[in-house]
């Protein structure tokens, strides 16, 4: 187990942030997030007392340094650690590393005429992407919202958003 890591979690602020586990070339072998980066970090260099900790031992004994990011809120946390787990594709996340992901509010730009919709894929298209937005229904309810009160139309595939509003609102 690396001390670097050891001591930088001792140091840590009792603030919300994201923990970037890095091995010895740099790359980051796992992302986290903390409501309290301090209690977090820690906890990681407590004994075991699972079969889970075989995977965090292994993940420890790679790790080679510690970096930290402090934000705002637990939101901001979320938001960053997908962000930068869709970035890096650390070993050690095997969740959210797949295409799935918060969804954006996207105004296409480059069409005579815009369009304003709910999308989880981000390209670079030319258009705006508004958000993450968590829960997903307030992303819905949004969009609902701009086309009820503007001149923006529908996407193609679906031009009745009262649907798409029922079934934001059931999850």
């Amino acid at each position: 187990m690396n001390e670097t890591c050891r001591r930088k979690a001792e140091d840590l602020p009792d603030l919300p942030g994201v923990y970037i586990f890095k091995d010895e070339g740099g790359a980051p072998i796992y992302v986290g997030k903390a409501k309290s980066l301090r209690a977090r970090v820690r906890s990681y260099f407590q004994e075991p007392a699972t079969a889970y900790d075989t995977k965090r031992d292994r993940m420890l004994e790679a790790a080679q340094d510690l970096e930290t990011i402090v934000v705002k809120n637990e939101k901001e946390a979320m938001a960053l650690e997908n962000n930068l787990i869709k970035q890096y594709q650390p070993r050690y996340n095997v969740l959210l590393r797949d295409d799935k992901t918060y969804p954006y509010i996207k105004l296409t730009l480059g069409e005579r005429f815009p369009r304003v919709y709910v999308t989880r894929r981000l390209k670079k298209d030319g258009s705006i992407y508004f958000g993450p937005y968590f829960p997903a229904s307030l992303a819905y309810r949004i969009v609902d919202l701009i086309h009820r009160t503007s001149t923006t139309r529908a996407p193609a595939s679906n031009t009745s958003f009262t649907g798409v509003w029922a079934r934001a609102s059931r999850a």
